[in-house]
């Protein structure tokens, strides 16, 4: 386990969902949410096959102490590389994705499986980089938690999804590591194949009109400094369906042993080329915004 990122608590909560948890250390973790919904889950809930959370490094090493006690992580190390020769697989848990490309390249010199949190880059020449880096076969494996809600999976199941000609998503936060929940649910009902994307938002909002190639569109709106679960609507011509997604411990579950089996086995449980085509609508919109609101096209 590496990294931490401000207003992300990676790093307890996946630790936790893997080895359990100290209750009594994890009840002062700065994210309380975190304690609230590990809490309403018994023991046989946690643990994926025999995978343990050996080794942890941030760049803070009391954070890091405190993870280590909380989430029953053995090792806390000074450098990153010094986990290198010692694990098989690493979770890069920070979700700034400025960061990632720099952080995983030690550990995929050597070939090691890396799962690299929402978003995997969050602008064009680090995104060309992973793209390449998967081209020549590097164990890498990301995605938004959403891809496993099974709420939005039950929805798509029902084949009601070919009905939908229109969507509408909310969430808090922040557009560069929030956006991409919101375009792998809406994904996962409703499928790929985007053809441009604008924001006309404006600082600490995000406005995003979404369009398919068969002329489908979603809007999207993340807006920071207001409270509200993650949500989803779904328009057809006849009929609607709203969608609330509260569950993150069963979606990071899921997300979690999809990674732990790619380690074990080499194969992966999804084409990355669709995270690639989320990642360049997170991409194109910072672009779209950046140029004062004009569509641009997904590349």
């Amino acid at each position: 386990m590496i990294g931490i990122s401000e207003g992300n608590g990676h790093p307890y909560s996946w630790s936790a969902i893997i080895n359990g948890y100290d209750r009594e250390a994890m009840a002062s973790c700065p994210f309380p949410v975190i304690p609230q919904y590990l809490g309403e889950h018994p023991e046989s809930d946690f643990g994926i096959s025999d995978a343990r959370v050996t080794h942890i490094w941030t760049q803070d090493a009391e954070a890091s102490r405190h993870i280590a006690r909380a989430s029953k992580i053995e090792h806390v190390v000074a450098r990153m590389e010094d986990m290198i020769g010692e694990i098989d697989a690493l979770l890069l848990a920070r979700d700034d994705g400025e960061n990632h490309l720099a952080m995983s390249a030690p550990f995929l010199d050597e070939g090691i499986p890396i799962f690299v949190d929402k978003p995997l880059a969050d602008n064009a020449p680090d995104l060309d980089t992973f793209r390449g880096c998967l081209a020549q076969g590097r164990p890498i494996l990301s995605s938004s938690c959403f891809r496993y809600c099974e709420e939005l999976l039950d929805l798509a199941r029902t084949g009601r999804s070919q009905e939908f000609v229109h969507a509408t998503a909310f969430s808090p936060k922040y557009w560069r590591t929030y956006g991409i929940h919101l375009l792998e649910g809406i994904r996962a009902v409703m499928g790929g194949g985007f053809e441009a994307v604008r924001d006309s938002g404006g600082e600490g909002r995000s406005c995003i009109q979404l369009r398919w190639k068969d002329g489908r569109e979603a809007l999207l709106q993340v807006i920071s400094g207001i409270a509200g679960p993650i949500a989803f609507q779904f328009h057809g011509t006849d009929n609607w369906v709203r969608v609330d997604v509260f569950d993150t411990f069963s979606m990071f579950k899921a997300q979690l042993a999809d990674f732990v089996r790619f380690a074990e086995t080499g194969t992966p449980p999804f084409d990355m080329a669709e995270t690639i085509e989320l990642v360049s609508v997170v991409v194109a919109a910072r672009e779209s915004l950046a140029r004062g609101g004009t569509w641009v096209e997904i590349g």
